[in-house]
């Protein structure tokens, strides 16, 4: 016999781009779509999102847009409501830690975006608040959820590689300035002081990338760069960009790998996707992006001699092959909350926390603090 239960998700900054398309449309109302998260035992789990923000009447077109009920602009009367189950924030950074620390002592489940907060000492406390307080949380870490990531986790669990050497990732596309076409990411990711900056958005998600396949960061030595100094805003006024809008990164792993990133809003893009990597071993190599996957053998590496005086003859690409899909991959946004749901409803297990979360702030901001002294830091290991 089957039973439904509801499930009521505050959803606080869902008139922004991820939180919208990736968290509302292609997470939450695509479980409503499919008739709710049946968990095994008889229980379908019903979402019902109350859509959280400052504009009124954006959450009010949203909401009427997709047949909801409830939006609400009173963060503190949402949390008092004892029937709301789990806080989700997709905020801008500068907002978030607040919001989740009221989240916590408020009791509700905590699911969110990264960073967690602006600095290390911001997202341990929450991770500390949210252990005493006995809720449980989780932090978006969307990208080992992405089609091509998985292939390249299922080489590496295989062995494919033998002895892992390195990784190399290249990430970016160009954002337009915003004076003659428009930009496509908000005006506050190049404001320093709104939080801004690609090395506080990319590097936590670089963080969780390496710690999950290859290793934790055990060093970064990192150099940033603000290449665009002028941008205009979403009126169409002229600012200066105080954030880095590029960063170049070098991560030392355990166990010997080295990883280079490179992450940038001022290059255009000429590969087969906006993110690739690299990985190289003794037994083999892989490049993988967002969904696609492809492999070159030991047994089948060509041998190139370098000769500048002569054309490249040798199809290079041609000589990789395409990793099969051997299953089907849902939405990564989508899977993440599924299992982010059975862990609150489930009690299944769930390793991607507050913590996890902590790491990628602490990431970011050794990143940064590379930089500003030119020289290579170590990243110790953290705890509660």
């Amino acid at each position: 016999m089957t039973r439904e239960t509801t499930v009521r998700i505050a959803m606080n900054g869902v008139t922004g781009r991820m939180g919208h398309r990736q968290h509302l449309l292609r997470s939450i109302l695509a479980l409503r779509e499919q008739g709710g998260l049946a968990l095994g035992d008889g229980t379908v789990l019903w979402p019902e999102p109350i859509l959280l923000g400052r504009r009124e009447h954006a959450l009010r077109e949203i909401a009427e847009r997709h047949g909801l009920e409830h939006i609400s602009t009173d963060l503190d009367a949402v949390l008092a409501d004892p029937s709301v189950d789990i806080y989700f924030d997709a905020q801008v950074t500068a907002a978030r830690e607040e919001a989740i620390r009221k989240a916590i002592a408020a009791g509700k489940h905590i699911y969110t975006e990264k960073p967690t907060a602006t600095g290390l000492d911001g997202a341990l406390e929450l991770a500390r608040l949210a252990r005493e307080k006995g809720v449980r949380h989780g932090v978006v870490q969307d990208k080992l959820f992405l089609p091509g990531l998985r292939k390249l986790k299922r080489l590496v669990d295989g062995g494919f590689f033998g002895r892992i050497l390195s990784v190399r990732g290249e990430f970016g596309y160009w954002v337009f300035e915003g004076d003659w076409q428009d930009a496509q990411r908000p005006s506050w990711n190049y404001r320093a002081q709104d939080g801004g900056g690609i090395v506080v958005d990319m590097f936590p998600h670089w963080e969780y990338v390496l710690h999950e396949l290859f290793g934790r960061v055990t060093s970064v030595q990192a150099l940033t760069a603000t290449h665009i100094p002028r941008r205009w805003d979403e009126h169409g006024k002229p600012y200066d960009a105080t954030a880095d809008d590029a960063a170049y990164g070098v991560f030392e792993l355990d166990g010997g790998v080295i990883a280079q990133i490179n992450s940038s809003w001022a290059v255009r893009v000429n590969r087969d996707e906006l993110v690739e990597f690299q990985v190289d071993g003794t037994e083999g190599s892989a490049v993988a992006g967002l969904r696609n996957c492809r492999v070159q053998h030991r047994g089948t590496t060509p041998k190139p001699v370098w000769n500048p005086d002569i054309p490249a003859t040798e199809p290079f690409r041609e000589q990789w092959q395409e990793v099969p899909d051997n299953g089907e991959f849902d939405n990564g946004f989508k899977a993440q909350w599924e299992l982010f749901l059975r862990h609150v409803y489930a009690d299944a297990p769930y390793r991607w926390d507050l913590l996890a979360g902590a790491r990628g702030v602490q990431l970011a901001e050794l990143g940064l603090r590379s930089a500003a002294e030119g020289r290579r830091i170590a990243v110790p290991e953290i705890t509660l």
